[in-house]
């Protein structure tokens, strides 16, 4: 993995790629074959020998196999760990966003409230001052 922040991803590959278990097994067999058509020994201690073979066999296989389930258990966990960090960044983006928008909405409210008061305080001002201003004949007019 990088050091620019990038995720890590598992590629499974299906079908004709090369190596692997099978191939492993497969050759193995072959080559079991090949030493009974062979062999110099007889047919019991072809056998042994076999014997002894396929328990070394089996352990190399259930040696790859628990090797390759610790590399996949290793990178689920890298991933599963990256994307509950993600997770979490985009919560707390989630809930900054929303703080601040009530903040937004508490400072227009307030603004607004303000906002009517001097409209509210400038109108009575102005009829104060027109009432002052104005001679009593032209009062009664209006």
């Amino acid at each position: 993995m990088s050091d620019r922040g990038e995720t890590p991803y598992i590629i499974v590959e299906r079908g004709g790629g090369g190596g692997g278990v099978g191939a492993f097994l497969i050759g193995a067999l072959l080559g079991a074959g090949a030493a009974l058509l062979l062999a110099p020994k007889s047919g019991e201690e072809t056998q042994a020998e076999l014997r002894v073979q396929a328990k070394k066999l089996r352990g190399a296989a259930e040696d790859r196999l628990r090797d390759a389930q610790s590399a996949l258990g290793e990178r689920v966990e890298t991933v599963r760990d990256a994307a509950e960090e993600r997770m979490g960044a985009v919560r707390d983006a989630v809930d900054a966003g929303r703080e601040a928008a009530r903040d937004a909405r508490g400072e227009m409210e307030e603004r607004l409230a303000r906002s009517k008061a001097a409209y509210k305080a400038g109108i009575e001002a102005a009829r104060e001052t027109a009432a002052v201003e104005l001679p009593p004949e032209t009062a009664a007019e209006a």
